[in-house]
């Protein structure tokens, strides 16, 4: 799994170089087919795929002719388990799951992202564990729950609500909830495989150290990010926050990290595609940088084409 797209190459320090992956969510607004011409023309060895209300993210055979089209294999797939996307493969969460594993199987992929079930889905969440270890039994894919963070209640519900006005004047803004059953820390429940979401991290205020000690080996998936504990996601670029995110690139290889690590960025703001190419290339330098100790050679800044969601 540490090898990258054209083989199982080594580092100058001899050890076997970990896959950099760029999740098609950090392209949006544009499309899936996008993140994978970005992908090759800068230089990533695979991507995550967010499957989601884009019709091409759902479609095993639309993504197949994505990797042959542009080289980049799918590396992960990130199941349907959004807030936004809980309509996206129908509404039970455990047939999405399987589905999920099935897709990933189909293409490829080594892993699938999950989060923690949501409280409301009950019976979801009771058998949440039971269906990863015999999903994980039954296949070679590892499905690797992130780690997510509580979320306040002026996030979730907006803040004009008269509720959260009286909770202000109380003394700030609204208080944290947790969302997820029973914990937004995985370790917690403990499963085989984790994935480690360093923007989350942040959101959390939990130290990303300790919890890849808490994860130990079954950390196999990282997201590489950044933030600055903003009370909502903020998926900043990796050294461009407050988390300590290269000396936990440091403790994974000290700790011969052999799994993979994948750019979940926000560039929402880009105003350009060059801009968002220059976004997702010091991702990219980093990760190479901290993680395989070699920067990526310079390219210049791709220009993808129109794939139906501008820029």
């Amino acid at each position: 799994m540490g090898n990258n797209a054209q083989g199982a190459n080594e580092n100058r320090v001899g050890r076997r170089e970990v896959r950099i992956g760029l999740s098609t969510a950090s392209v949006y607004p544009e499309n899936t087919e996008a993140a994978f011409r970005y992908a090759a023309e800068l230089g990533y060895d695979g991507v995550e795929l967010m499957v989601w209300a884009e019709p091409a993210s759902q479609s095993i055979s639309t993504v197949q002719s994505f990797t042959h089209k542009y080289g980049m294999p799918v590396l992960a797939v990130h199941a349907p388990c959004l807030l936004i996307s809980q309509r996206v493969w129908g509404s039970d969460p455990i047939a999405k799951l399987t589905r999920s594993v099935h897709t990933a199987e189909a293409l490829g992929a080594a892993t699938v992202v999950v989060h923690p079930p949501f409280r409301w889905q009950r019976r979801y969440a009771e058998g949440f564990a039971a269906q990863v270890a015999e999903l994980e039994n039954a296949s070679p894919v590892a499905v690797a729950v992130e780690n997510m963070f509580p979320m306040r209640v002026d996030t979730l519900f907006g803040r004009g609500g008269g509720s959260v006005k009286r909770l202000e004047r109380r003394g700030g803004p609204g208080p944290s909830i947790t969302t997820f059953s029973p914990s937004f820390d995985p370790t917690d429940t403990g499963f085989r495989h984790y994935t480690l979401d360093t923007s989350h991290t942040a959101t959390a205020g939990v130290d990303p150290l300790a919890l890849a000690r808490r994860m130990s080996s079954g950390l196999t998936h990282l997201h590489l990010a950044d933030g600055r504990g903003a009370a909502t996601d903020e998926h900043l670029i990796p050294g461009e926050g407050t988390q300590p995110v290269a000396e936990l690139c440091e403790l994974l290889l000290a700790n011969d990290f052999d799994g993979q690590a994948v750019i979940e960025v926000n560039t929402q703001m880009a105003r350009t595609t060059m801009d968002r190419a220059a976004m997702l290339h010091r991702a990219l330098i980093f990760a190479r940088t901290h993680l395989n100790g070699v920067a990526p050679t310079p390219t210049s800044a791709p220009q993808p084409e129109p794939t139906g969601v501008g820029s």
